[in-house]
């Protein structure tokens, strides 16, 4: 199919453009990128682009899905669905489902639904049929699906997976998701996967001082009177994690940093050549701790979000790279869940239909962040994260794209939602900027 998209501004941080262009796209690939492209057949679709954005296809670093073992909070499909809605092309699943992704006869399992059933179900563009309570069918094709492979196999975190079984089965990279508090476990492992060519993923948190906490440490969690979390529960856990890398030499991915001495200490151990890359959550990039006032439980996360100090020192540190990428690390839970007193109810939020608005809405239309600052950290370099590349927008690269209105409006509400859970603190409000289609 061949179709010119006229006007559109494109932004493309692999190429370090944000200009208004004609985009010619035929077959799956950009055949043009041109000021005005005339030369084209008479029966090629043209689609006016004026205040519409397009640029390469977003890449979420980690999230979770219900599927296998809690498909009342999300499938695979209800995912990549939601994933589609909110413009990403690419989605890594982090590997705490149940049973956990910790063997090659899972991983093959779930590869085999997304690129079985679903390819034949994307073929003739029928997902489940829609229901009063779901939006129809995206229109758009699936993201490809990455798959985390986990670390350890027990609960406890003690014992190894076969690492080279699964970097062999094609995992993206390792991550438990969850803090390992085990060093000597933590460097045999950055011992064993050097060797396997993947990413290797670990959130610093100490969970002694983390204790019974629920809400940073700070004014606001006195105000509240909840539980609160110290700075140090994150930075004596990355500390610890940094000097392991400096002695082994693995490269490393610090996952959902929150506060503003971790930007330090991982600005620091970049500029003293450590191989780590980083990442922070977009929520964590929004809001802080005053916005627990209204006890929401979708405001429950894990890490908690920060003091307004720490959100400053976050988007600093993604403006400046010292921060990568931007993760959704989109977490579903029923309603029922979430409908319990805000220290009891587990943490975690949705985002993936909710990321991109968000941010442009109050990072880039503020001026705070560029149009490019915002895609790069949402696209190619968490792509990089993963090990991987984006390609630019220029002829004959494939079309892995994103078209973006960052004026359309709509409401956040189940009808309106791909995925099966609605824990987010924005139900019921009217957002600014939606996704118009992606092509993967």
């Amino acid at each position: 199919m061949t179709e010119l998209l006229q006007k559109v501004r494109v932004i493309d941080p692999v190429s370090e453009i944000d200009e208004l262009f004609d985009v010619l796209i035929a077959d799956g690939y950009i055949q043009e990128v041109a000021s005005h492209i005339t030369d084209i057949s008479p029966d090629t679709p043209i689609r006016d682009c004026r205040g519409l954005v397009i640029g390469p296809g977003l890449v979420d670093l980690y999230s979770h899905s219900g599927e296998p073992g809690f498909e009342e909070r999300e499938t695979l499909l209800s995912l990549l669905q939601s994933a589609t809605a909110g413009g990403f092309t690419r989605v890594s699943i982090l590997p705490d489902t149940s049973p956990a992704i910790d063997n090659p006869a899972l991983l093959a399992q779930l590869q085999q639904k997304r690129y079985g059933k679903m390819r034949k179900k994307e073929k003739i563009n029928s997902a489940p049929p829609a229901t009063p309570a779901s939006p129809a069918p995206p229109a758009s094709p699936l993201p490809l699906l990455h798959l985390w492979g986990a670390i350890t196999l027990d609960v406890a975190g003690k014992q190894m997976t076969e690492l080279a079984d699964l970097a062999s089965a094609g995992v993206v990279g390792f991550s438990d998701g969850k803090p390992l508090e085990n060093l000597a476990l933590v460097r045999r492992v950055l011992e064993y996967v050097q060797p396997l060519g993947k990413p290797i993923a670990f959130w610093p948190s100490d969970r002694q001082l983390t204790a019974n906490g629920v809400m940073r440490e700070g004014p606001d969690a006195l105000r509240f009177g909840l539980p609160p979390i110290p700075v140090s529960a994150e930075t004596t856990a990355l500390a610890a994690m940094l000097e392991l890398v400096a002695t082994i030499g693995t490269p490393v991915h610090i996952m959902r940093v929150s506060t503003s001495r971790s930007v330090e200490l991982i600005a620091s151990a970049k500029a003293a050549g450590l191989p780590i890359t980083a990442s922070t959550t977009w929520m964590h990039l929004l809001l802080d701790t005053k916005a627990v006032k209204s006890y929401n439980t979708s405001l429950h996360l894990d890490p908690p979000l920060g003091n307004p100090s720490d959100v400053a020192a976050l988007r600093a540190g993604v403006r400046a790279g010292v921060i990568d990428a931007i993760a959704i690390d989109h977490t579903p839970y029923s309603y029922e869940e979430k409908v319990q007193a805000f220290a009891e109810a587990p943490p975690g939020a949705i985002g993936l239909e909710l990321a991109l608005p968000l941010l442009w809405q109050y990072l880039v239309e503020t001026e705070e962040f560029t149009a490019l600052e915002l895609w790069r950290a949402l696209s190619s370099s968490p792509a990089e994260c993963l090990g991987q590349k984006v390609s630019a927008i220029l002829p004959h690269q494939p079309a892995e794209l994103t078209l973006f209105d960052p004026q359309q409006t709509w409401k956040v509400e189940r009808k309106s939602l791909y995925t099966l859970s609605q824990n987010t603190p924005w139900l019921g409000q009217q957002l600014k900027g939606h996704v118009v289609q992606t092509w993967c």
